[in-house]
């Protein structure tokens, strides 16, 4: 089901390109795009464009360990974070979910049957964000899956660059991977919840 609005989130330039393409073709409702400042990560531009699928993300690795959830500017250090975590043994799963609204219910169920937990990675503020809405439609189908919600907190960031920003919130591909280390360390552990952003924050 297509909700009124759409909401799209890039992961690098190529895939910018596409969803402004599939933007003027989707006559649907209104459409969003949310990119970050800064500068794109050079990737090579193929010839045309290709309309994507509204709803549906792409996985970009596969894992056994956990799954990484990430929308827009989160792809790239998501993936470098995975690749840190691969050198430890923890295998994850990388996945473009392309869009904040709606959601690939499809893809998250599988996800859900396969994993125990997940880590949503956005740059956004995480109340009411991209994570929230995974944690509520897992909440509204009972999955029992603990989900990491990992992004902006919700209090004011002082001015930087995104590189300096970045490394203050652990949102680098180092800072990533030690969210998610606590994140399942907290899952062996039995706790009932994943520790809160400022506990992890330094």
């Amino acid at each position: 089901m297509i909700p009124e609005m759409v909401i799209m989130c890039p992961k690098d330039e190529s895939e910018l390109r596409d969803m402004l393409y599939t933007a003027v073709r989707f006559k649907g409702g209104p459409v969003a795009l949310r990119y970050p400042r800064g500068n794109g990560l050079g990737v090579t531009m193929r010839e045309g464009f290709q309309e994507l699928p509204i709803g549906k993300g792409e996985t970009l690795r596969k894992g056994t360990s956990t799954a990484l959830l990430a929308v827009g500017s989160m792809v790239d250090p998501a993936l470098k974070a995975a690749a840190l975590l691969e050198a430890k043994g923890i295998t994850c799963e990388v996945v473009n979910m392309r869009f904040v609204k709606p959601l690939d219910e499809e893809l998250l169920d599988d996800l859900a049957s396969r994993f125990p937990s997940v880590v949503t990675l956005e740059e956004n503020v995480i109340a009411g964000g991209f994570g929230s809405a995974v944690a509520e439609y897992y909440a509204s189908r009972q999955h029992p899956v603990r989900v990491h919600r990992h992004g902006l907190p919700d209090r004011f960031v002082a001015h930087g660059s995104p590189e300096e920003l970045q490394a203050e919130l652990c949102l680098t591909p180092a800072g990533i991977a030690s969210v998610v280390e606590k994140s399942l360390e907290a899952g062996r552990s039995g706790s009932a919840s994943v520790p809160p952003l400022a506990s992890i924050v330094p």
